[in-house]
């Protein structure tokens, strides 16, 4: 193994950028989710009776202790949240280091690695602070499956079984929030596919992974049951089964789905100032389907899960995000809605796992042509252009998307200093400017008066845009 220590260099930049990036597109005043969250928890927000609801398993304890903090030392400023958010990001980045110096991966793809964490592509969870949590949960789950990968190849540390017991509780009703359905199915076909593995390979049953899985799924359906209990619908959705809507309009749930797939490429705002038609975005998003369906071919032909189970969960799990977005916003009758920055964290798991499986098998094919001293095998040239495709794909497109999101910094700024302007003399105004300006209920009555509540206690406590 060579010497990549300095690997971890660049995720520090990578942070600096995302904080100059906010500092050039933001002004610290509440819009949007924070409005809910302002007139559901503030200003006490050591009452109990906000904690203790009924879908009390659902609201991630840890946002209660960030609220604590962020009015108590930081008159309750958004740029508290993000910072949280970019501190997250570059731990995710961390953890996605070691994987590559344990497996020696190359400069270039670890380049791209980071090239697409840092990627604005997630420039609306960067921005809404809100958000920060699933960044951190992402973080813990990447934790979980390296825990996971240094048990699968015999590299286990004192504890990790310990620790495969306790992080779905922890992870689940303690961080990730309504993410915990991807990372609790993630887990089970992990473990079940171990438990086969095991047998098939040792002619045994191994009963850990039956143990790890309940594990996962006992507070997956603690989850469940409290969610259950929440008072608050999904706003602008159909309501409609996806059956039915599978068979009533399938032409809209194909493009819905596969049009998903091209926000890994290039972002929706960019997409719409480039495409006049569906042809592009239904090739890009095409084109990372097949990249996912080489990645799983790799895994299975060159059985690289042997070896390192690590991308193999990633790639499952992007997998499983797209299929999970797809179920749960179709009925919002917006094909393109699949392609929103909010969900670039979510798919970019999968690229991820895409990225070190074409890494490991390029290690494997130059062990290979030096070993036997021969050019590329017969019937590989698709297969290693289609990989090459896809990874010039996602780099270019995701740089493409970076550019175009600094050059729309200084509006974005500009739209929350009116904001803020709006908020200091929001008696004067109605409740349609109110919830059309803060992006909540937009256009609805109901929306503006929510907007005005939540700025009536941060005006009364002194906070975020009312502080002095």
């Amino acid at each position: 193994m060579k010497n990549r220590i300095w690997y971890y260099v660049l995720p520090f930049f990578g942070m600096v950028f995302g904080v100059w990036y906010l500092k050039n597109s933001f002004v610290d005043v509440v819009y949007s989710d924070y409005i809910r969250l302002v007139n559901s928890y503030l200003p006490d927000v050591w009452n109990p009776d906000k904690f203790f609801v009924g879908d009390v398993l659902t609201r991630i304890p840890l946002n209660y202790l960030a609220r604590i903090i962020n009015t108590t030392f930081f008159d309750y400023r958004i740029r508290f949240d993000q910072a949280l958010g970019i501190l997250s990001l570059g731990l995710s980045s961390m953890l996605l280091i070691s994987y590559c110096i344990r497996k020696d991966i190359g400069i270039l793809w670890y380049l791209c690695l980071m090239a697409v964490t840092f990627s604005l592509n997630k420039w609306e969870m960067m921005v809404n602070g809100s958000g920060w949590i699933h960044f951190f949960a992402f973080a813990c789950f990447y934790y979980h499956y390296l825990v996971l990968e240094r048990i699968w190849t015999g590299r286990e540390k004192k504890g990790d079984r310990i620790r495969l017991l306790v992080l779905p509780w922890f992870i689940t009703l303690g961080v990730a929030g309504p993410y915990c359905a991807v990372y609790s199915l993630t887990l089970v076909l992990t473990y079940g596919f171990g438990f086969f593995l095991t047998w098939k390979r040792d002619k045994r049953w191994e009963k850990s992974y039956i143990v790890w899985g309940i594990s996962a799924v006992i507070p997956l359906c603690l989850y469940i049951w409290s969610n259950a209990r929440a008072a608050e619908g999904q706003v602008g959705s159909l309501g409609a089964s996806f059956v039915s809507g599978l068979l009533e309009n399938p032409g809209y749930m194909i493009r819905f789905f596969i049009k998903s797939f091209a926000s890994m490429i290039i972002g929706i705002e960019c997409a719409h100032a480039k495409f006049t038609s569906n042809l592009p975005y239904l090739s890009l998003g095409l084109l990372i389907m097949a990249g996912y369906g080489l990645a799983l071919w790799f895994q299975f032909r060159r059985q690289l899960y042997e070896e390192t189970l690590f991308p193999l969960i990633l790639t499952v799990s992007g997998i499983l995000n797209h299929l999970l977005i797809w179920y749960s916003r179709w009925g919002f009758l917006d094909e393109d809605y699949g392609m929103a920055s909010r969900y670039a964290l979510q798919f970019q798991i999968g690229i991820f796992g895409m990225l070190l499986t074409f890494a490991l098998v390029r290690q494997k094919i130059r062990a290979e042509r030096q070993k036997k001293n021969e050019g590329t095998k017969p019937g590989s040239v698709l297969s290693q252009t289609l990989m090459a495709a896809v990874v010039l794909a996602v780099v270019v497109g995701n740089g493409y998307t970076t550019r175009e999101e600094l050059k729309k910094a200084p509006a974005r700024k500009y739209s929350c200093m009116f904001r803020a302007e709006l908020a200091r003399d929001f008696e004067n105004r109605t409740d349609e400017e109110l919830s059309q300006h803060f992006e909540y209920w937009t256009g609805s009555i109901e929306g503006g008066q929510a907007v005005r509540a939540a700025l009536e206690i941060l005006k009364e406590q002194k906070w975020n845009v009312f502080r002095e």
